[in-house]
């Protein structure tokens, strides 16, 4: 039987008018681990399926009222990339064509192996889930409230990042988005594309580092006889993100700020692409030591973004590592591990040189040791970076890292019990009234977690 723990959130609809093969073929995906939904009839499951279903559909060919093939074309209207099965008679060969022809995942013909069919469901939901993970990640990075909502934090800084982007986001001029390794740059500058009047357009990240200069110079602008479409013209009025830009020959920064002045002089700039410059060092040293132009430089840099580095987030850490965790938890089939007392402080004392991308890589490493420990998560020093490194930050005081780990336990509970108080109050042996008091300290509400 297959293993079906890639996909257990995905279902299997079942659409036949015969009883007896609904619940033998039902039957036997319960056992192969799938979660069957089962059908009469195609106007049933039309009824049933929009066009983010999270499954796939089985359907028999020759159905009453609305026939199988017909039930794929309805199907295949309203999203193409659901796979459908087709279960066939015994000689039907020219039922099978069609339905292939139309769009169908695949077909078995009766009588069938069932080992086939639930190889082939199997398959068929990898592909939809993929299909459906492909979906929310150009929803996320067209949607600029997803995109802000991936910006995890209540800190100061990062409050003051989010209201800076929704701002720079509705003007019209370029923007220089600073900050250390790891701490996320590119999704800040994703989400100034998608918050303002450019979204929807063309998105374009291009590294300047990672090419020869005549190779960059087509690029951007394209070669004669070259079919390559030059990356100006394909981000039109959309969005250009260059990193490394002070690598870039002084020829290439010249034709640059022709291309940049060309547009400030035109009565419709949106038209013309916005540059958002990504970059771990300041750009003024960059022009002070001759690397960039100085007139790139004040085009490029007409506003600017601070991405704040994640040891000066506070209590951001706990939450951004709560979040890594259920995730990986949940990719690697899983409980995430519960944080103690000593990890919550280091966690809140350690330097992450690397920032949220070192975070992240810790906490999928301490899903799969608390995984080989049966969910017990050893000390957190064991899988962080050298003590060198990730402990050179500011000393809080105790009652700092007292709080921030109350905290954390209560938005914990809240998250696990879906903001059902007295199932908190129970887990944290807590009375009601101290409980409310302690989540208005905290700033946390019962309706986030409902």
């Amino acid at each position: 039987m297959n293993d079906m723990s890639q996909t257990p959130s995905l279902k299997v609809m079942i659409v036949d008018d015969e009883a007896d093969m609904r619940a033998s073929i039902a039957q036997w995906m319960e056992l192969s681990g799938f979660v069957p939904v089962l059908r009469e009839n195609a106007a049933e499951a039309l009824s049933g399926i929009d066009s983010d279903f999270p499954g796939i559909v089985i359907s028999d060919v020759r159905m009453p009222g609305i026939d199988g093939l017909e039930l794929l074309s309805r199907l295949q209207a309203r999203d193409q990339g659901l796979p459908v099965i087709m279960i066939t008679g015994h000689g039907d060969v020219a039922m099978a064509v069609e339905a292939m022809r139309m769009g169908a995942y695949d077909f078995v013909e009766k009588p069938f192996d069932p080992n086939r069919l639930t190889d082939l469901a199997s398959r068929a939901l990898t592909a939809r889930r993929l299909t459906l993970d492909n979906r929310l990640l150009r929803r996320e990075l067209s949607d600029g409230s997803l995109l802000l909502r991936r910006l995890v934090g209540d800190s100061p800084p990062m409050l003051r990042l989010r209201e800076e982007i929704l701002d720079f986001a509705q003007a019209d001029t370029h923007v220089v988005v600073w900050g250390e390794t790891g701490a996320g740059k590119s999704l800040v500058a994703r989400a100034l594309h998608a918050c303002g009047p450019r979204q929807g357009k063309p998105f374009i990240k291009l590294n300047c580092a990672a090419h020869e200069p005549e190779e960059l110079a087509a690029l951007f602008f394209g070669q004669p006889g070259a079919l390559e479409v030059p990356v100006i013209h394909q981000v039109g009025g959309g969005t250009l993100c260059l990193t490394e830009v002070a690598s870039m020959p002084t020829t290439l920064q010249a034709r640059l700020v022709e291309l940049l002045q060309s547009r400030d002089a035109a009565s419709d700039r949106s038209a013309s692409p916005r540059i958002v410059t990504l970059t771990e060092e300041p750009l003024a040293d960059a022009q002070s030591d001759g690397r960039l132009r100085a007139d790139l430089f004040f085009r490029l840099s007409a506003m600017e973004l601070t991405v704040p580095p994640l040891r000066e987030r506070g209590e951001d850490v706990l939450l951004l590592f709560e979040r890594f965790a259920r995730q990986f938890a949940e990719e690697y089939g899983c409980e995430p591990p519960e944080l103690s007392a000593s990890d919550a402080a280091f966690l809140l004392q350690s330097h992450w040189p690397g920032n949220v991308r070192q975070l992240q890589n810790l906490a999928e490493r301490a899903v799969l040791q608390a995984r080989r420990s049966d969910g017990a998560m050893a000390n957190l020093a064991l899988v962080a970076e050298p003590q060198d490194t990730v402990t050179a930050g500011a000393p809080r005081p105790l009652r700092d890292h007292v709080d921030a780990f109350e905290k954390m336990l209560i938005q914990s509970a809240l998250r696990r019990h879906r903001g059902t108080m007295s199932a908190v109050m129970e887990e944290l042996a807590l009375p009601r009234r101290t409980l409310n008091e302690k989540m208005a300290k905290y700033g946390l509400s019962r309706s986030d977690y409902l």
